[in-house]
């Protein structure tokens, strides 16, 4: 039973595929890029993977008088994109215990960026499905007015157009039409998402450097 409900599901999906005609199959290009792209952020930006609730804290306590060994600073860097930043102060200070603030601060915001990089991939690339998806819909639409005025000229037994034409041109200009709205507008509620995960992500890691770095001078004064 299973099994006639999945099919009974994917052949009026196909005949509808086909009905629309050539100018779909972009559309159902951009859908199955579109979901991959959804799929990979919703895994990549897991606060686990970027910014644990408990590692600032747990990373101020350990190093409330003295600064983590390296082992500790090479675990911290792997545990998330929080961690990486974190770590990457830790890092400046063992190089040159001398470092000033500013360049410890420095170091911290070159490893934000490259994190900041890392957590706005294929964000772009989903903000541009969710712009060209209608676009696309529009020139399938187009295509099947073409069909329709193309329809209407003199035919053999059918004076007034070719009927059959007339109903693949109708179906083909509505479907594009639909079915770039239904990509274009999943994905661009699922870009705004993403951004604004990534906007707060971002403030995380910013404020989280800040108060590292403070906690690190207030170390190094009471030396």
């Amino acid at each position: 039973m299973a099994g006639l409900t999945i099919s009974a599901g994917i052949f009026p999906l196909f005949s509808i595929i086909q009905a629309a005609g050539w100018p779909i199959w972009p559309l159902v290009a951009f859908s199955i890029l579109a979901l991959a792209l959804i799929i990979e952020r919703f895994i990549s930006l897991k606060s686990a993977k970027v910014a644990p609730a408990r590692l600032l804290d747990e990373v101020l306590q350990v190093s409330r008088t003295s600064l983590p060994s390296t082992d500790m600073v090479a675990q911290l860097e792997r545990n998330s994109a929080l961690g990486e930043v974190l770590a990457s102060g830790f890092r400046a200070l063992n190089a040159d215990p001398r470092c000033s603030d500013a360049d410890l601060r420095a170091t911290m915001e070159s490893t934000g960026r490259l994190v900041a990089h890392r957590l706005e991939r294929y964000l772009s690339a989903l903000a541009t499905i969710a712009s060209a998806a209608p676009l696309m819909g529009l020139f399938g639409t187009v295509v099947g007015m073409i069909e329709i005025f193309g329809s209407q000229g003199p035919t053999v037994g059918a004076p007034g157009g070719n009927p059959a034409q007339l109903a693949h041109g109708i179906s083909v200009a509505l479907y594009n039409t639909a079915f770039g709205l239904i990509i274009a507008i999943p994905a661009l509620i699922f870009w705004r998402y993403f951004r604004a995960t990534v906007d707060a992500y971002l403030l995380t890691l910013e404020v989280s450097a800040d108060r590292l770095a403070r906690h690190l001078n207030n170390l190094r004064k009471a030396a």
